[in-house]
């Protein structure tokens, strides 16, 4: 079974998409976020303000589909400048604290709104 989720405090979807898909009840896929705020206004700044903005986005999420950050076993970083890496990482690391998912960082020639930073995650049920 395939259910699509929205939040309710997480900014529209910009496209044809949902927030996030359950599968089976187990498995929770995150569409990539973006650091843009609940009223769909884009945030201005560094990778790091860009990237806290989007934790904000994927916590409220998973939230909807009552999930935590330490129920993400994966995520993708897509960053437009490898250079951003150690402060998008920076912030990362606060966010998640002990929790260690796997992960995978690309350098991509450019995202949507022209952001530095993307980040999807996919998060397991207890």
């Amino acid at each position: 079974m395939i259910q699509a989720l929205n939040a309710k405090h997480a900014p529209a979807a910009i496209g044809p998409y949902s927030h996030a898909v359950a599968c089976n009840g187990a498995m929770v896929f995150l569409s990539g976020q973006i650091a843009l705020r609940a009223d769909g206004t884009l945030v201005e700044g560094d990778v790091a303000t860009q990237t806290e903005q989007i934790f904000r986005n994927i916590k409220a999420i998973l939230h909807e589909a009552g999930l935590e950050l330490h129920h993400v076993v994966k995520t993708t970083v897509f960053l437009t400048d490898m250079q951003d890496f150690a402060a998008m990482n920076g912030v990362y690391a606060e966010a998640f604290g002990d929790h260690r998912p796997a992960r995978s960082t690309v350098q991509v020639s450019r995202l949507p709104k022209d952001v530095a930073v993307e980040i999807e995650v996919i998060a397991c049920q207890p």
